[in-house]
């Protein structure tokens, strides 16, 4: 039996890992979290199969901020494969204070990969990035995997920074590591900032939504569910074989974001009051776009259609025990 260790697995996009790893595998996980601002052990015990499965998962809080000391690594125990997806990750806290960004997702990446360089048979170690460490795509633009950087926010710089520290790891110590980059997940349980849960919460209550765009132009995104970010890693885990490789994770759509508005306010049967204006916030993008081809040229497929997906989350959030999710 296989045994991964998971940092993050407590926030958002971790929790449906954890759930997809305990769908389709017979695999032990140990969750690494330290229980912030979006980490919450409820959204484990939300899920419908954690009382049947939670003997498979093992909660170690710790803060990468400070090195993994010998007492956190006896608990890990053997484990055969990282998955490090624990950040911090709103633009805009990065843009009011950077510093704090570049301990989580940078010193803390250093030092999950310096733990993970006394890991005895590790198999792989994961890398989870982002498609904003390239910058804003041009109309008709796709960022391949190797393409060079271009940040636009303390935050997609201080990823770009953890995925800098995984390669030189990989190059220096021979270690098996690869990074992904992946673009807008949205999916059931996610913090109430995010743009989904924000436009449901809004909708529902008749508030104005402002809709980032330029020259009244709204702004552009690739949307995916989590459940595909975890099954591509899952197929990256078992099929990979190439350590130093970066593949990206696009699946989705895309679309602006007026229209991902109306169509939340479609599906609940609301009318939309919106206004697009310019971000007053700086390093907002208008268009962010990654080249999924290589990926797909292994037999990958997303398992979970885009528009069925996308108004199944919004159903889900209108269900009274889910609406606790949008008042966090």
């Amino acid at each position: 039996m296989k045994k991964l260790l998971l940092t993050g697995g407590c926030g958002f996009v971790g929790a449906h890992v954890v759930e997809g790893v305990l769908k389709e595998t017979d695999w032990e996980i140990i969750v690494l979290d330290r229980l912030d601002i979006s980490g919450s052990l409820e959204r484990l015990r939300d899920m419908d199969i954690w009382e049947k499965q939670k003997h498979r998962v093992k909660f170690i809080w710790w803060d990468l901020k400070a090195p993994v000391n010998q007492i956190t690594t006896n608990q890990i125990g053997k484990i055969d494969y990282i998955w490090h997806l624990a950040a911090s990750s709103h633009v805009q806290r990065s843009i009011e204070d950077p510093l704090s960004f570049v301990m989580d997702n940078v010193v803390g990446t250093c030092n999950l990969l310096n733990f993970a360089r006394t890991v005895k048979d590790l198999q792989l170690f994961i890398y989870f990035s982002t498609d904003e460490v390239f910058g804003a795509a041009k109309e008709g633009e796709a960022f391949k995997e190797w393409d060079r950087y271009k940040s636009s926010n303390p935050y997609a710089a201080s990823k770009a920074g953890g995925e800098e520290l995984a390669i030189a790891f990989e190059n220096t110590y021979k270690m098996p590591i690869i990074v992904t980059h992946t673009q807008n997940i949205f999916g059931e349980r996610q913090h109430p900032e995010k743009f989904v849960p924000l436009c449901i919460k809004k909708i529902l209550k008749g508030e104005k939504i402002l809709i980032h765009g330029d020259s009244n132009k709204p702004g552009q995104r690739f949307w995916i569910h989590a459940r595909n970010v975890c099954a591509a890693l899952l197929f990256l885990t078992k099929n990979s074989s190439s350590p130093g490789n970066k593949y990206n994770i696009v699946g989705g759509t895309e679309s602006d974001n007026l229209s991902i508005a109306k169509n939340i306010a479609k599906i609940l049967g609301k009318e939309l009051n919106y206004e697009i204006s310019p971000s007053d916030r700086p390093g907002h993008d208008q268009r962010y776009a990654l080249d999924g081809t290589k990926l797909k040229s292994l037999g990958f497929q997303y398992p979970i259609d885009f528009n069925k997906s996308f108004e199944k989350v919004i159903k889900w959030y209108l269900k009274k025990e889910n609406q606790r999710w949008l008042d966090l």
